[in-house]
């Protein structure tokens, strides 16, 4: 029989277990209208299927992945796909430290406006400091496909981009694809300098009670 451990007392390799930091990590989506980004964005957020509307300007979803000694909170941008928004999603995507391109396997010519997002994002990013994934969106689709697997893998390769094919619908690959990009952020990116900054949750304020903590909610509570 095996000796009990003092009252009290903890293994070794817990008491030097460091703790788990929370990073963020900023995740734009970019590509043609109707490519399935804010489904894709919904599904990693909530692991739900939503059909919406076109985006206007930007939505924004967060998601926490946790991975062995570190977890990130993806700070998930979706950018609006038609044309009048363009000169505004610089904004949305500038300083995010993993980028997807997002074309529909099904219309080719979401697949040729992916590449033309790249180029655009070829002249903001520095080498180094973005992970980009090119993602061929819609993969239920199958029977209607126009842009063959190997001619995305290939593109990928040739444009030093990662590349996976997905499908917000029935939500194939999307959690693999959010995991490989976290391992990757990780991996080329992580707490380098001027990497990822560590996220704190936030602490939330009672008006009626100055400096008291408020356990209620996401934000300071107003009112008798």
């Amino acid at each position: 029989m095996g000796e009990s451990l003092p009252s009290g007392a903890q293994h070794h390799s817990d008491a030097l277990r460091k703790p788990v930091k929370t990073l963020r990590v900023k995740m734009a989506l970019l590509g043609s209208s109707g490519v399935g980004k804010s489904s894709l964005a919904i599904r990693f957020s909530k692991d739900q299927f939503s059909s919406t509307s076109p985006t206007v300007g930007c939505a924004y979803f967060t998601r926490m992945v946790h991975l062995s000694d570190v977890t990130f909170r993806f700070e998930i941008w979706d950018t609006a796909g038609q044309e009048k928004y363009h000169s505004i999603t610089p904004l949305y995507y500038r300083g995010a430290h993993a980028v997807l391109l997002v074309y529909d396997i099904s219309k080719r010519e979401t697949f040729v406006r992916a590449q033309v997002w790249l180029k655009e994002l070829e002249k903001q990013y520095i080498a180094g400091s973005t992970v980009i994934w090119l993602v061929g969106n819609k993969a239920d689709l199958d029977t209607d496909r126009q842009v063959s697997t190997r001619e995305g893998q290939s593109l990928a390769n040739e444009r030093g981009l990662f590349f996976m094919e997905t499908s917000a619908l029935s939500g194939d690959q999307v959690s693999e694809l959010l995991l490989a990009i976290a391992h990757r952020v990780n991996e080329c990116i992580g707490e380098q300098q001027g990497g990822l900054s560590e996220w704190q949750e936030p602490t939330l304020v009672d008006l009626r009670h100055p400096g008291r903590f408020n356990p209620f909610g996401y934000c300071c509570k107003v009112g008798p």
